[in-house]
């Protein structure tokens, strides 16, 4: 080892150990003016201080260790003024939105007066039969009951237990003072109560010799009521409730943020875990319809639709239905502004929904077509002019009822052309016959090629408009498309056209007519819109082979009810619906039929739940439809008997053939047995028939079906749809007269 390296290591340590402190002692008072003059964003433009500028610069650029400054020095005001955020600002309805609609006006009024008109009629009616003996029966209980009670009161018997107590307690001072207070009260009771009798006891003498009829009738009256009233057990009150209310627990912000918590978002759970909310509450959680409304700022990086990806958990966190559980994006704010709504009831049991032109006399549909309503109770439309409508689901959830409504919303403007094809041949359109220019319902090829010809004929149509369009005056058309001005004018034949294709994929995945049919409307989809055509399009098997994507993804309205799975979903929403949260296949079979994401007629997709209309609503519009297309003369096609619009018919006569194949012994029968009988007499045309072909068929003879009980044949007994022969042979009787008249 070297000593002599060892001792000049140490006496190395040793001097600078004892030398003296270089270092200056700081002020801090000096430092933090230092600090405050180097941010101050008013530069000094003096000739010393632009050298010293310039030579710090030089000395920062050669020292690379120098850290670089990214934020700039925050000014003590920031942002827009005061006026520009008052005007920024967003003012709240001076008028609740329902006061401002006269039809959701009508509504709430006559809701009001329902129930309070049913409260009345309810107790009005059991006054005299059901109150009144409850109070005479209970009128001795009471009275016994008043006694007792003015007998204890005289006695101060309220105050014996605690007497009582003292006594137990052997605390002799306090229990002479009670005994000394109950003894000056019963004093003064018992006289109260003596010259009160003594009262009570002229009155009733009274009323029972001196006075008239009348008053001894009111006294006695009251009196059994009085003591009736007071007489009732107190499990046991006098009336019943006329409406059972839904009690539904308050939506409050504790609750929101444990259910928030619990749908596995991190940001959120792991907020929560620590004691902060991990949400925030713009507003005040408030009522909005049947429900309750909460708007809420996300985490940053979670989207609205993370959470509506989770709504069955957040309805599962709330502890309500599902169908009350609506997370909703607020197309006015950021990605991350959630409004959650939570209703009253499941929007599945909310019943049939009225559609508000069910009663109109006409519309007009350059104006939005009503459609139906949403979770809030809002109501929802459809414009129709210059779009084209996509419907999907699977069978049994209410498309075919959608197309409905649109259909007979266009049906009230007596200047639409009505192009109805319904390729499934159960008749749900054939109300709307007597009012088309084209019709045709059935599944057959005949009415394959019937509708694939449509498209054919549309096509020539829009390519006619085009052409009329291109010639029309800048100053009548100045946007080139079809205006209510230029559609009035009969002369031009620019009225808008409305063409229906219901179960469309039997057309499109046709082995003949598909190919063809399919090009013919995704032309009229690209190019018609502007020009009066629309296409109503509604299917149930949503694949590139039964819908081209060319018309898939050009709609530019798409209605999807409960579908099976994310390729359906994006079939009929489009892409990246399901990823974005737009997910129908959250609606449950059966239960939410009728419910359905509507998307392209509000600037976010929207939940609707669709009017309804029945078979006699339907031919009640339809009336009503034909009534005003009369009186403007704007009738066509085969709705004035025009039969080359007509596909050629077939040569039987049905009626005479169920005639032959139903024996006079057989009162009722199945259609089912009817179509297999049918098909065993012609089977080139009754060929492939089901029990839905005989019924479509015989409904506009009049004939309509009913449950028929029967024996099947493994000898069950069960009840089907079926007909009666009395109808059958009535049907041909009143054919055959008129045409003898005729």
């Amino acid at each position: 080892m070297n000593h002599d390296d060892d001792n000049e290591l140490f006496n190395r340590l040793e001097a600078e150990m004892t030398a003296p402190e270089s270092g200056d002692v700081v002020d801090l008072s000096k430092a933090r003016a230092a600090r405050a003059e180097s941010a101050d964003p008013t530069p000094d433009r003096s000739p010393d201080s632009n050298a010293a500028e310039s030579a710090d610069r030089g000395e920062r650029e050669s020292d690379d260790s120098h850290p670089t400054m990214v934020d700039r020095p925050v000014p003590t005001e920031s942002g827009p003024g005061l006026l520009d955020r008052i005007k920024g600002a967003k003012r709240l309805d001076v008028i609740p939105p329902w006061m401002k609609s006269g039809a959701e006006f009508k509504e709430a009024a006559g809701w009001i007066a329902g129930h309070v008109g049913h409260t009345a009629a309810f107790h009005g009616l059991r006054v005299p039969f059901l109150y009144a003996p409850k109070l005479v029966w209970r009128s001795p209980r009471g009275a016994l009951n008043t006694l007792g009670k003015l007998g204890r009161w005289a006695v101060d018997a309220e105050g014996e237990p605690l007497r009582q107590a003292e006594a137990r307690r052997e605390n002799s001072e306090i229990y002479l003072k009670l005994s000394r207070q109950r003894d000056r009260r019963v004093r003064l009771r018992v006289l109260v109560a003596l010259l009160g009798a003594l009262i009570t006891l002229a009155g009733i003498l009274y009323l029972v010799y001196g006075a008239d009829p009348v008053t001894q009738f009111i006294a006695t009256v009251v009196g059994v009521l009085t003591f009736g009233w007071l007489g009732a057990p107190a499990d046991a009150p006098l009336a019943t409730r006329a409406v059972i209310k839904t009690e539904v627990q308050k939506l409050t912000s504790d609750i929101v943020i444990k259910a928030m918590a619990s749908i596995g978002i991190g940001q959120i759970a792991s907020a929560v875990a620590k004691g902060q909310d991990g949400i925030k509450f713009v507003s005040p959680i408030t009522r909005e319809g049947p429900g309750w409304r909460a708007d809420i700022d996300l985490p940053l990086g979670v989207t609205v639709a993370d959470v509506a990806d989770r709504r069955a958990r957040l309805a599962s966190g709330l502890r309500r239905p599902l169908g009350c559980v609506w997370p909703d994006a607020d197309p006015n704010e950021h990605e991350g502004r959630l409004i959650l709504w939570v209703g009253d009831r499941d929007l599945s049991k909310t019943g049939n929904v009225k559609w508000q032109l069910a009663n109109a006399r006409r519309h007009d549909i350059f104006k939005r077509i009503p459609f139906g309503l949403d979770p809030r109770g809002r109501a929802q439309s459809v414009p129709l002019v210059q779009h084209n409508v996509l419907v999907g689901s699977q069978p049994g959830q209410g498309k075919t009822a959608s197309v409905r409504v649109l259909a007979c919303g266009a049906a009230l403007d007596p200047s639409v052309e009505l192009w109805l094809h319904e390729n499934k041949g159960t008749g749900d359109l054939d109300e709307l016959a007597c009012i088309s220019h084209r019709f045709v319902s059935g599944i057959d090829d005949e009415s394959i090629k019937y509708a694939a010809d449509s498209l054919k004929l549309l096509r020539e149509e829009v390519m006619r408009r085009a052409a009329a369009i291109k010639k029309l005056p800048r100053d009548l058309c100045p946007d080139k498309r079809i205006t209510r001005e230029i559609a009035d004018k009969r002369s031009l034949k620019l009225w808008p056209l409305l063409a229906v294709f219901d179960e469309c994929q039997n057309l499109f995945a046709h082995g003949k007519y598909g190919k063809q049919a399919g090009e013919d409307a995704e032309f009229i989809i690209k190019l018609g819109r502007a020009l009066g055509v629309i296409l109503v399009l509604a299917t149930q098997r949503p694949d590139k082979d039964s819908l081209p994507t060319g018309i898939s993804g050009n709609v530019s309205i798409r209605f999807c009810l409960r579908v099976a799975g994310q390729v359906e979903n994006d079939m009929i929403l489009g892409t990246s619906a399901y990823k974005n949260g737009v997910r129908a296949t959250a609606f449950r079979p059966e239960i939410d039929a009728g419910n359905g994401y509507l998307g392209g007629a509000t600037p976010l997709p929207v939940v609707v739940r669709t009017a309804y209309l029945d078979d006699n609503a339907t031919h009640a519009i339809a009336q009503r439809a034909l009534a005003l297309r009369k009186a403007e003369g704007t009738l066509s096609g085969i709705a004035l008997g025009e039969e080359s619009q007509t596909p050629a018919g077939p040569t039987y006569d049905l009626l005479a053939d169920i005639a032959a194949v139903v024996p006079l012994s057989e009162e009722r029968v199945w259609n089912e047995r009817i179509a297999a009988r049918l098909a065993e007499l012609r089977p080139e045309i009754y060929g492939g028939w089901k029990g839905e072909n005989v019924t479509s068929t015989l409904k506009p003879h009049g004939i309509k079906t009913r449950d028929v009980a029967g024996i099947t044949d493994d000898g069950t007994r069960t009840t089907r749809r079926g007909i009666a022969r009395a109808d059958l042979t009535k049907a041909i009787t009143e054919r055959d007269e008129y045409r003898g008249a005729a």
